[in-house]
């Protein structure tokens, strides 16, 4: 045979190596026993589902179903098998997608209910050759709504010569009234220890020599598809001339090196931000893509947040890890803590989610560094606290919350460091009693608590802010008004009273300066108890500390 009868002759790996049987299928035991038992016991239901990610072996399953349940042997006279059906010349044609009774439809581009019709026509005649009809749905999720109810019946009692095998990646989009006539299957993601076994053993049978990381590396990049690893092997056997190796997949895959993750991790921990910049444009340099590097980043984060929170060995917790590098990792996340983790693995999913819409993705995962690195400085709330306790304090940027209580005044200060001058209004509490009686009104505040305990609060809250007091006796109340006082304040407030009291009670406006309103003597109390908290010794700590610190609240301190 020339070269180009060979070049033509050249099946892609992941074709090559398709399962087809059930042995051969790989990470899906619990689907091939269930199957495998179905069969060999005569209870083989009439439809199947087959769900799962894209390159599981959906459709590859769907037609080793149809070779076992149509096998004959070499005699055409042996029933539906579970083992090899490579001696079958049923099983043959299937394999090369051309038996009659076997039909595959792809329901992306046939999705009306006009494509369905042509199916179902044709379910009512018997088999020409093969045991039974096998109609194989791929990604079913996209046939129409009329599609779906015209397959209904047809789907709940077919005839005893015919099954169904669907398969989508999607499946929340089928209707239920197709699952629960299906059984369903769920292929689950092959892992990535079994992936990394298959791929070792698809390059020993192609005579191609690799190397331990790069076959770990494709098969981590294969996100638990073996369709998708078998393609990057493929495109890295074509370009590689002396055998797979580590720098030839992470060009490939515009990977990052390990190393250079975790010295990038280092630096930004420690706050170091020239070397920071400097491994980024390295890597940049070298190929690495920026949205890769933040998702590289996110994965030591978790990885090393597992070390913490998984009290095991690190090679149990990550055991297809380089030693070294596991090691490194290890050692950086004792030194971190689970608190700075999740503040980095936080500030790197807003990143990733950023440089998607970002028109310069490198000068975006920069800014990302930059960010980690300013946060790297942040002491912890509660090392703060203690600092405080102790007599000492640790300077940091913006970003960190921490409560100080006062030595004097009773009170505990909430002071915010967010970098942010945005103060967010807050309602005005004022602090009133009930009225005893009706008619026993002393103070303005008395008023507000009438009002409120018969449900007047919108008049309630206008006293509050619009209502500067003259003069208050029973039966009579003069007021000057606030500027944005209610024009109709004095005529629903004097009707409101004498409705609650029974009494009459003359609402009139002054031309006097009356008493500041309720909502101004608040403003007053807490602008002198901020100042009071403010002159705290341990709070001005704080406050140096925090160079844009702002006290948000203050609360009386129970305690004392």
């Amino acid at each position: 045979m020339s070269h180009n009868q060979e070049n033509q002759a050249y099946r892609v790996l992941a074709r090559k190596y398709r399962p087809q049987n059930f042995d051969q299928l790989i990470g899906q035991e619990a689907l091939v026993r269930t199957l495998t038992n179905a069969i060999s016991s005569g209870r083989v239901a009439h439809a199947f589902m087959l769900t799962g990610v894209r390159g599981v072996g959906k459709t590859t399953t769907a037609r080793i179903i149809a070779k076992a349940l149509n096998y004959t042997g070499a005699d055409g006279t042996a029933g539906p098998t579970t083992g090899s059906t490579d001696d079958c010349e049923i099983c043959r044609a299937i394999s090369e997608d051309r038996h009659p009774d076997i039909m595959e439809m792809d329901a992306a581009s046939r999705t009306g209910i006009d494509d369905i019709r042509e199916i179902l026509d044709g379910v009512r005649y018997a088999p020409t050759s093969a045991r039974y009809k096998v109609y194989i749905i791929d990604e079913v999720h996209m046939l129409s709504k009329n599609a779906f109810n015209a397959l209904l019946k047809t789907l709940e009692e077919p005839p005893p010569h015919v099954k169904f095998i669907f398969a989508t990646t999607e499946i929340r989009k089928v209707p239920v009234t197709v699952l629960s006539r299906c059984q369903r299957f769920d292929l689950r993601r092959v892992d990535i220890e079994t992936l990394q076994n298959h791929y070792k053993n698809v390059c020993v049978q192609e005579n191609v020599a690799v190397d331990d990381e790069a076959i770990s590396m494709i098969a981590r990049a294969a996100d638990g598809s073996v369709r998708d690893g078998l393609s990057i092997l493929d495109q890295a056997m074509a370009s590689g001339e002396d055998g797979i190796t580590v720098l030839q997949v992470r060009s490939m895959l515009g990977l990052a090196d390990r190393t250079k993750l975790l010295d990038l991790m280092e630096a930004v921990l420690s706050g170091q931000g020239e070397a920071a910049m400097t491994i980024m444009a390295d890597l940049y340099r070298a190929g690495a893509d920026p949205q890769t590097v933040l998702q590289d980043l996110l994965d030591i984060t978790h990885l090393m947040s597992k070390f913490l929170t998984i009290k095991a060995p690190p090679i149990t917790v990550e055991p297809n890890m380089a030693v070294v590098e596991r090691d490194r990792a290890a050692d950086m996340a004792t030194k971190t803590g689970i608190p700075a983790l999740t503040r980095v693995w936080q500030v790197l999913l807003k990143g990733l989610n950023e440089i998607q819409f970002s028109p310069n993705p490198q000068a975006t995962a920069e800014m990302v560094m930059i960010r980690l690195i300013y946060a790297a400085d942040l002491p912890d709330p509660a090392a703060v606290l203690k600092q405080l306790k102790d007599g000492t304090i640790v300077s940091g940027g913006g970003g960190t919350r921490a409560s100080a209580a006062g030595q004097s005044g009773g009170s505990v200060a909430s002071i915010s460091s967010s970098g942010s001058h945005k103060i967010a209004a807050q309602p005005v509490a004022v602090s009133r009693p009930v009225a005893v009686a009706n008619s026993n009104l002393e103070t303005l505040s008395d008023v507000v608590g009438l009002l409120e305990q018969h449900g007047a609060m919108i008049l309630a809250s206008n006293v509050v802010y619009g209502l500067e007091l003259v003069h208050l006796e029973k039966g009579r109340l003069e007021y000057h008004p606030a500027p944005d006082a209610n024009p109709k304040l004095a005529q629903e407030l004097g009707k409101k009273l004498s409705e609650i009291t029974g009494q009459r009670w003359l609402v009139s406006v002054s031309m006097k300066q009356g008493q500041p309103t309720l909502a101004r003597q608040n403003e007053l109390t807490l602008e002198t108890e901020r100042q009071a908290v403010m002159a705290d010794p341990v709070v001005a700590r704080i406050l140096v500390a925090f160079p844009n610190a702002q006290i948000l609240s203050i609360e009386e301190n129970k305690e004392n």
